[in-house]
């Protein structure tokens, strides 16, 4: 019997007891690309996540956007943010995650050490935490996706994995994919463990080409800087979110779109 079955059966019959069922969650993790603190003046920074609600019907679906500013897959994890999530995660609910922006920093330093192993395998790196001064085993960007993927699924929850927005990084009249690195990665991570993929990375950055170049893309999207957008950027990356979800029509998040946005 298949997972939605016995999900509609759980609640017709919480339903005949007289208890309403529960409503599923859409919690996203990510970085400040996807949630960011910056939301007034003309160079406010705005992630997709902060913006997405308007394309669901939030009177059925609940959403928690946890993604938070400077984060990698590591230090998602290793701050407790992931364990906290994990505590409410029920069956039905989704779990929506980008990350790939910070992975690519120091593995250790005084500062920021948030870096993961580049690449999916399993090697690993003991350190002694120059900033948490914590002893810590260091993976891979592709293990710790695919342990949330695990953790998601595990729970008897959805995981949706995206490739990473494009930053306004041109080359011979192109922007810079992340096809060979982070982008590559995140698809063979949600493979390899069975997850939902959402190449976001390539869908804005053809949204990009089609109209725009990087003068122009800087003066309506990215006033600040080269990787965080305005609301307006956020807008146009969480509607290409709901793109590449339409490209999977077996993934029941499905039915909590709305057909125009709110």
């Amino acid at each position: 019997m298949s997972a939605y079955r016995l999900l509609f059966l759980a609640g017709l019959l919480l339903c005949l007891a007289g208890i309403p069922p529960q409503q599923p969650t859409l919690y996203i993790i990510g970085d400040s690309t996807v949630r960011n603190g910056s939301g007034v003046g003309a160079n406010s920074q705005w992630g997709w996540g902060s913006v997405i609600h308007t394309h669901f019907d939030t009177t059925r679906l609940a959403i928690e956007n946890r993604a938070i500013g400077g984060r990698s897959s590591r230090t998602f994890l290793t701050e407790g943010r992931w364990d906290a999530i994990l505590q409410t995660l029920k069956p039905g609910d989704f779990v929506l995650m980008q990350f790939g922006h910070n992975d690519g920093g120091a593995i250790n330093d005084t500062t920021r050490a948030r870096g993961s192993i580049r690449g999916t395998g399993d090697e690993t790196e003991a350190i002694d935490n120059l900033l948490t001064k914590k002893h810590e085993i260091v993976h891979s960007y592709g293990w710790y996706m695919r342990k949330y993927i695990n953790d998601t699924k595990a729970k008897g929850a959805t995981p949706i994995v995206c490739s990473l927005v494009p930053r306004n990084v041109w080359k011979d009249g192109r922007v810079e994919r992340g096809s060979a690195s982070y982008g590559r990665w995140a698809a063979e991570s949600a493979q390899s463990a069975g997850a939902y993929f959402i190449d976001l990375n390539e869908i804005i950055a053809r949204k990009y080409e089609a109209g725009y170049d990087e003068a122009k893309l800087k003066a309506d999207f990215f006033p600040a800087d080269h990787t965080h957008t305005n609301r307006a950027g956020a807008e146009l990356n969480a509607a290409a979110v709901i793109e590449g979800l339409r490209q999977l029509p077996a993934c029941s998040l499905n039915r909590y779109v709305v057909a125009q946005g709110k």
